[in-house]
């Protein structure tokens, strides 16, 4: 797990650590320094802990003018024992909501496992985007981390649809990919 790296090829468009309004303002990094680890597995150090046991992510871009964020997370994400998404509610994303942030995009294809709760946060969540045209797509999440999403009703809150579950994210810069994420929700809706 240590080889897998957030990714940095966006880093001309936003850091976070740069960022005043992020939560990792002014975080130094190392790139040979390893300490934050799942389940006694190192990680890279450029991923951001937030406060959950088993689930690290990374701010890869926030928008402040078009109130949008994208978030790549590694690791466990469990509600289960660990309420995983208390954590990142009220640690993170109400820091994000805070700045006028209502469109999120949940990037998981290093998220290995998902052990699910009730869905008061993510309701919660939910209900402090509706109101700003805000939306949560969760994209390349793996299939079976979906499907205990899907099993918990979290897709009530989250949108989580097959067309979502292959996009090759890293072809776009990031504000395409908010665009793009935007069209294709309407044309789900349709």
């Amino acid at each position: 797990m240590h080889t897998i790296e957030p990714y940095w090829k966006w880093r001309d468009f936003y850091t976070a650590e740069e960022d005043e309004k992020s939560p990792f303002y002014g975080k130094e990094y190392s790139e040979f320094e390893y300490s934050d680890t799942i389940y006694n597995y190192y990680i890279h150090p450029q991923w951001d802990s937030f406060g959950a046991e088993t689930l690290y992510l990374k701010l890869l871009y926030a928008n402040y003018k078009t109130g949008a964020a994208i978030i790549e997370f590694i690791g466990e994400w469990n509600d289960c024992t660990q309420n995983t998404i208390e954590t990142l509610k009220r640690d993170f994303i109400d820091i994000l909501l805070h700045q006028g942030i209502s469109k999120f995009v949940l990037i998981g294809e290093n998220v290995l496992e998902f052990f699910s709760s009730d869905s008061e946060y993510y309701e919660e969540w939910y209900d402090d985007i509706k109101d700003n045209a805000g939306w949560i797509i969760a994209i390349n999440f793996r299939e079976h981390v979906l499907a205990e999403m899907r099993q918990a009703n979290i897709h009530h809150y989250i949108n989580i649809n097959e067309r979502y579950a292959t996009i090759n994210w890293r072809s776009y810069k990031p504000f395409h990919l908010i665009s793009f994420l935007d069209d294709l929700l309407i044309k789900v809706i349709q």
